[in-house]
């Protein structure tokens, strides 16, 4: 159990004490507030998780203080959780703005559906305010970069390893796909001969994305010459496009390392992440002429807001193109 504060009065986080069980009634509808996550709201497992770390930190925080429901839960109560974790103690380090904000969002979540509900008659995270994260831009690898990691894992005549991984690759950065999206994607879900797959992605919601060329060429190779063989002394059937060497789906945390260790073949410095590959996607995309809101359908993403990041990102390739090559901006 997490170390939570102890003090309640006077709005300070005040002195660590250890924190006690929580009680039943905030416990159940805590519970509550998932299934509603899960069944009316239809998330995703890796959300549903992150929900439910949020909440777990959250209700150690009020059993430390004495509350024993969602009704007993004051607007202050919401700020001192706030200033803990963004402080930290002995048993947790400080979070960063961003993920403090994300934790913040689930309580706030949990306290509209209490009030929805019946159990609270106030929402106590009415007013409080996450705090704002520093925009950070989008890294994007170069093209000759991508093309490097790419071509690291072999080609056509690879082995069946380096055709799956390099499947792998080119699916994720020619589509832009999560890594969730890639390793949850089935057999019945991929139209080589139309070049095109479908993503299943948050919430659920599904997407049609065009594969090129060389996506396309990738997967037929290791469709045809690797996948049978990983899948031949499995029992039953697979549905998944992406398996490990035993025939089962891979997982993400695999995907991630077939990247870093493709990255690191090619030489490419820094935090490569299957995110980064998606974040090129789009940047490419972009500084080829695509329209932004061509982009946000590729990406699955709700509201072109979020695309727009990306805008950003070309518009400072433009600036620096533009002062090494104008004559008038040099000097």
């Amino acid at each position: 159990m997490p170390v939570v504060s102890s003090a309640r009065a006077d709005g300070e986080p005040g002195r660590q004490a250890p924190a006690v069980a929580v009680p039943p009634p905030i416990a159940r509808s805590a519970q509550a507030y998932r299934d509603h996550l899960a069944v009316e709201r239809g998330l995703a497992a890796n959300s549903l998780a992150a929900y439910g770390r949020d909440l777990r930190r959250y209700l150690a925080f009020c059993a430390g203080r004495g509350i024993t429901s969602a009704a007993e839960v004051t607007e202050a109560d919401l700020g001192d959780f706030l200033a803990w974790l963004r402080a930290g103690d002995e048993a947790h380090k400080p979070l960063a703005a961003a993920s403090a904000a994300r934790t913040l969002v689930a309580v706030r979540g949990f306290h509209r559906f209490a009030q929805a509900e019946g159990i609270a008659t106030d929402d106590p995270g009415r007013q409080v305010r996450p705090p704002t994260a520093a925009k950070r831009l989008p890294k994007a690898l170069t093209v000759d970069e991508v093309t490097a990691i790419l071509t690291s894992t072999g080609g056509t005549g690879a082995a069946p390893r380096g055709l799956r991984d390099r499947a792998l690759l080119e699916l994720l950065y020619g589509t832009g796909a999560r890594i969730s999206e890639a390793v949850g994607l089935d057999l019945d879900a991929v139209d080589l001969d139309a070049g095109v797959a479908l993503l299943r992605g948050k919430g659920g919601k599904e997407r049609l994305v065009p594969m090129g060329r060389h996506a396309r060429e990738a997967l037929e190779a290791y469709l045809v010459r690797a996948r049978p063989g990983f899948v031949l002394a499995r029992t039953g059937t697979q549905p998944a496009v992406f398996v490990n060497t035993r025939g089962g789906r891979l997982t993400r945390q695999s995907a991630w390392a077939i990247l870093r260790d493709a990255a690191d073949r090619a030489g490419v410095a820094g935090d490569v992440s299957p995110h980064t590959l998606r974040h090129s996607f789009a940047t490419h995309l972009l500084d080829g002429g695509a329209d932004v809101r061509v982009v946000q359908e590729l990406l699955g993403h709700a509201s072109v807001t979020t695309t727009q990041v990306y805008t950003k990102v070309t518009v400072d390739r433009l600036r620096e193109v533009y002062a090494l090559a104008h004559p008038r901006a040099r000097g």
